[in-house]
């Protein structure tokens, strides 16, 4: 870890460096270990130190990145200079209000020294109980990773703008496969100790086990009892295409239209909160705004999207402190901190309130057809089970949907108390719990 105060020097040296009319600087480090596994074997165990400079630049009306991994004096320099050429080669953006400051940050606990600390010796015993029990059950292909590290992040701007973050991650995710079925489970957290390698791969390969010899059924309109790995994918598509203002300004997202009406079903919830230590906390922004929680969605009726600067001064508003990765190729903002509400049903009275439908693991390669009104492609993955007389009676091969999400949340039934943390590599996080949907339209078997 380089820590707050050699951040604070980078970051000062950079602003100092630069010529340029306005300057953001921002630095991310990460020391990140991974076990990973396959054939029930460990096969690799690396590490990686990094540590990241990118420089925003203004001219004007105009703007220009650098990014660099050379942190001396010359490359900082050699950063920055670039930064604004790159500015003074860019159309004029009429748009454009200019950064924002002074900033500093609100801390969020999200450090956690074991997991900072945690040794290959450690992650390797987790993954050793993991292949042998898969072994034990039949399966010849248990798989996955387990990861454990740090991430930095600081922000600095020539407004006065000075935030820092550290946090710690761990993550676990198995895949068990056999000749004809799989099963797959996920769990992170920024604490180490809350991981539970063995319950994780016993999820992952009881899912596999169960799911031999799969019967192909015709495709339709079914009640689905889902994961929450479905919904993770359900509120990260969401987020993709119509949760940032951009998408609103430009007209392209499922909220337009929709903003203060009933969309989905009362029992659906969602929002973004960098600051809850329940997700995977940051603070601030990209450009060193504090995050405000803001609520997307509440009881089903449709609320507001996130700002950055740039989105925020087209309608003379304040950013939410939700400015995107610089370079992501996302919108200008973007929620990375997501929450879906908790319900009060469990997973059991879920199936057993189901006369006739499947449960689904995972959807996986969803793609969007119509991004107004959310209708996605994509396929179910890593479990499939017929539910008949509220009983999970036998697996089931892959399916392909198309379906919009927006609908299919506004046809939540159940919602489960459970709720589960995934975060995605490097920055977004989402707790979502279990659904069950009244109708899911599968439109053809994937094999």
């Amino acid at each position: 870890m380089i820590g707050p105060e050699r951040a604070k020097e980078i970051l000062e040296q950079a602003l100092k460096a630069s010529t340029a009319q306005q300057t953001e600087v921002m630095l991310f480090a990460q020391d990140m270990e991974l076990t990973r596994f396959a054939n029930n074997i460990i096969h690799q165990n690396v590490a990686e130190t990094d540590t990241t400079l990118t420089v925003r630049a203004v001219m004007g009306k105009r703007r220009g990145i650098a990014t660099t991994n050379n942190l001396s004096a010359e490359g900082i320099a050699h950063a920055v200079d670039s930064a604004r050429e790159s500015a003074l080669r860019q159309p004029e953006d009429p748009d454009f209000g200019g950064l924002s400051g002074p900033h500093s940050s609100r801390p969020v606990h999200a450090f956690d020294e074991d997991t900072a600390a945690c040794s290959p010796e450690q992650r390797a015993k987790g993954v050793g109980i993991i292949c042998r029990k898969a072994k034990e059950k039949g399966i010849t292909n248990g798989s996955g990773y387990f990861r454990t590290g740090t991430q930095e992040m600081s922000v600095a701007n020539s407004l006065g703008t000075m935030v820092y973050h550290a946090g710690s991650v761990a993550d676990i995710s198995v895949t068990a496969m056999t000749e004809d079925s799989a099963g797959r489970a996920q769990l992170s957290a920024w604490k180490v100790n809350e991981l539970n390698p063995e319950a994780i791969g016993d999820e992952a390969i009881d899912k596999a086990a169960r799911g031999r010899n799969p019967r192909k059924i015709e495709p339709g309109e079914y009640t689905i009892v889902a994961e929450p790995y479905v919904a993770d994918d359900i509120v990260f598509m969401l987020a993709w295409i119509g949760m940032s203002a951009q998408s609103i300004q430009e007209g392209r997202s499922w909220m337009n239209d929709r903003m203060g009406g009933q969309a989905m079903s009362p029992l659906v919830s969602i929002w973004d909160d960098g600051q809850d230590s329940a997700g995977y906390p940051l603070p601030f922004d990209f450009e060193g705004v504090n995050k405000q929680r803001v609520d997307v969605v509440t009881n089903g009726v449709i609320g507001s999207p996130v700002y950055d600067t740039y989105s925020a001064h087209k309608e003379n508003k304040s950013s939410t402190g939700h400015a995107s990765p610089p370079g992501s190729g996302l919108d200008t903002s973007f929620p990375l901190n997501l929450f879906m509400a908790a319900g009060d049903n469990s997973m059991d009275e879920m199936i057993k309130s189901t006369e006739r439908g499947l449960y689904i693991a995972t959807f996986w390669y969803t793609r969007p057809m119509h991004p107004r009104d959310a209708v996605i492609t994509g396929m179910t993955r890593d479990g499939v089970f017929m539910i008949e007389n509220g009983e999970i009676t036998y697996p089931v091969k892959n399916l392909r949907f198309t379906q919009s999400y927006v609908k299919a949340l506004a046809d939540v039934e159940m919602v489960s108390r459970d709720t589960r943390l995934l975060i995605s590599e490097p920055f977004g996080a989402s707790r979502v719990p279990a659904l069950k949907i009244r109708a899911f339209n599968f439109t053809g078997s994937t094999v």
